[in-house]
């Protein structure tokens, strides 16, 4: 057995990871497991069609630090203007963009080429001592024997989205291989407490297990994916998943208050994340107090700024110039506190203003020899395709890129669009001290931020820290959880700051982290979502 802990949003998923501790694996055989479950028993969260982005750290004698992305990328039969004219409007958090008949946001023509199952595989090649097989049981047996639909993968499916966006019980309906999955004989959606069973998702993994990953990419498996996606006017073909390939980068870095921040490049948005620390550490934020109204103001002007940098300057570097050493450079840092302790307030233009969607997770491991995995991964807004036989649905992130031709996430052949998922490692001495990360869409920057900020400036453990009333600004609002108190909003109207509050008493990201401390581990998971942090027995 390995000694360990594991935290995310589904127990199920929780206890397949601690579970391969117990068998001896490690924290990445640990995270694979776990991520693996959590494509079943969370199906449009996260997917082996999706994408993502994974940081994992070893000892120096366990192969390094480094991270794999694995975001989706636009299809090669995409083109930079196909979409200009049926812009309805822009969402008001810059999660994406409402078009006529939602053709980016559902069917087979949302789909970008998936990353997530060919970066499970190769971190379990670097790093893991499992098989495939062996990280793969846990995730078929709950397709076989089904899983309890859990409140929150219910509330999923029921949500009508606001604005003009799809009801998300309509990615379950429109295609006929995925109704047959998601509804019962009747036609309606599974309730809480009710098991759904996905036996071709379990025959699919077999297969997997058995033929190996390649099957999905140049194999059988991409040979059937291809003839469903032709049949049905997609953008995906068969040269899409054969050309594929992820990401291996070295972290970026950066540095608050005496830690070292290790995060993911672009398109991921750790840059998001360390451009808000440095301008934040300008700031006595334990004197200000945590959650005061200065303290909102405050770190809300810092995610303002984050956030037009993002919108105007922050893409895939593939195919796009991002000037990286001007927007962590201590001069722009300091310029933009400046800004904020003149009572400036940034403005965050918005193209028409819509409804968000935010459908991800996350997983963070530890084990006790020291290796460490915070990943993020998703489906973004599913597309509600199943090819029939196979089980999974395909991810739908064409719908974040621009249509708007000329700008840093316009669409692109091979292109990745922006995305918020920011999986972070805190490093204390040289050795990790916090895992965090969350899903969220733009708001895993803003959740991510504050756990954070709560751990190093609050001294919080990471219960506690993920626990803690957020706030979230993604446009001029400052969206506030309910637990944030009326007086305080009251105070941030006086000072000019439009509020809008939330019926949520959690919310704004899932945010889900790990605290490395000399007494141990300690684990928080967001009490917003159904998880949970386990250590091994």
């Amino acid at each position: 057995m390995t000694k360990g802990m594991v935290c995310a949003p589904q127990p199920e998923a929780v206890e397949a990871g601690v579970l391969a501790l117990s068998k001896g694996g490690n924290a990445v055989d640990a995270a694979i497991a776990c991520a693996l479950v959590q494509t079943v028993v969370d199906p449009q969260m996260c997917g082996i069609a999706g994408f993502g982005s994974m940081q994992l750290f070893g000892p120096e004698d366990q192969k390094g630090h480094l991270f794999i992305d694995f975001h989706g990328r636009a299809p090669l039969a995409a083109t930079e203007t196909m979409w200009a004219e049926e812009i309805v409007r822009e969402t008001e958090d810059g999660f994406g963009f409402i078009l006529k008949r939602h053709v980016n946001d559902i069917g087979y023509r949302s789909i970008t080429t998936p990353g997530t199952l060919m970066a499970f595989g190769e971190a379990l090649q670097r790093y893991g001592t499992l098989s495939l097989k062996e990280v793969l049981e846990p995730a078929i047996e709950y397709c076989e024997k089904g899983f309890v639909v859990r409140p929150r993968v219910s509330g999923y499916w029921n949500l009508v989205e606001s604005a003009g966006r799809l009801a998300h019980s309509e990615r379950l309906r429109r295609d006929p291989a995925t109704r047959k999955i998601y509804l019962k004989s009747d036609g309606s959606l599974f309730e809480p407490g009710e098991r759904l069973i996905n036996k071709d998702m379990g025959q699919t993994y077999r297969r997997i297990a058995n033929e190996g990953i390649d099957s999905f990419y140049t194999g059988k498996l991409a040979k059937e994916i291809d003839a469903d996606m032709k049949a049905n006017g997609a953008l995906l073909a068969y040269a899409d998943l054969a050309s594929y390939q992820t990401e291996h980068q070295t972290p970026l870095w950066g540095e608050y208050r005496g830690y070292r921040i290790a995060t993911n490049r672009l398109p991921g948005g750790g840059t998001m994340v360390l451009e808000m620390l440095n301008i934040l550490e300008h700031f006595d934020l334990r004197e200000l107090g945590h959650n005061t109204p200065g303290y909102i103001a405050t770190v809300a002007e810092a995610m303002k700024i984050a956030t037009v940098d993002k919108d105007e300057r922050m893409g895939d570097p593939r195919f796009v110039e991002v000037p990286m050493d001007e927007l962590l450079s201590a001069d722009y840092a300091h310029m933009q506190s400046d800004k904020i302790k003149r009572g400036e307030k940034t403005h965050v233009p918005r193209y028409l203003h819509g409804a968000d969607n935010k459908n991800t997770t996350h997983v963070c491991t530890v084990d006790e020899h020291g290796a460490c995995v915070s990943m993020t991964h998703s489906l973004g807004n599913p597309s509600g395709v199943v090819t029939e036989g196979l089980g999974f649905m395909y991810n739908g992130c064409m719908n974040v890129f621009d249509p708007r031709p000329g700008r840093v996430d316009s669409i692109a052949p091979g292109k990745s669009r922006f995305t918020a998922m920011s999986p972070t490692m805190v490093f204390k001495a040289e050795k990790p001290y916090l895992l965090i990360g969350a899903p969220g869409g733009t708001f895993i920057t803003m959740g991510v931020l504050q756990g954070i900020l709560n751990v190093i400036d609050f001294d919080m453990d990471a219960q506690h820290a993920v626990s803690a009333p957020r706030f979230c600004v993604t446009s001029d609002v400052i969206d506030l959880t309910n637990r944030i108190p009326h007086y305080v909003e009251a105070e941030l109207n006086t000072l000019g700051y439009p509020t809008r509050r939330s019926h949520f008493s959690f919310g704004f990201a899932g945010v889900h982290a790990i605290r490395i401390t000399d007494r141990g581990w300690d684990g928080g998971a967001d009490p917003g979502l159904d998880g949970m942090a386990l250590a091994t027995p």
